[in-house]
């Protein structure tokens, strides 16, 4: 189980992901609140994906976020270093997410 910590940075990487992205494409498409929960921590990460930032990163209750996230801690690690694929996490049902269909598409892309 990866700690909360680790987490942490993984939702960082997972934003600087989407702002180099950003740049190669010349899109700005970084402004949405996220929430990232973890089932086997308990615990629920909320932010807002703001130019190439993950900013206001919280664990308090948060009213629900654009792009909302849930899966467990490993698989969250794994997802952005690279080591889990997106579609196949999402198919079998390790990861969850709820938003637009352009968001989904997007987060598939960069992880």
């Amino acid at each position: 189980m990866a700690t909360v910590q680790q987490c942490r940075a993984a939702l960082v990487q997972l934003a600087v992901t989407m702002s180099e992205a950003d740049e190669q494409t010349g899109n700005n498409l970084l402004e949405r609140t996220l929430s990232v929960t973890l089932t086997d921590l308990g615990v629920t990460f909320s932010g807002r994906l703001r130019g190439g930032l993950l900013t206001e990163v919280a664990t308090d209750p948060a009213p629900p976020a654009q792009i909302r996230v849930t899966t467990t801690s490993d698989d969250l690690v794994a997802l952005t270093s690279g080591t889990l694929d997106f579609a196949r996490a999402w198919a079998s049902g390790r990861l969850r997410v709820r938003g637009t269909l352009a968001d989904l598409l997007r987060l598939r892309t960069l992880l």
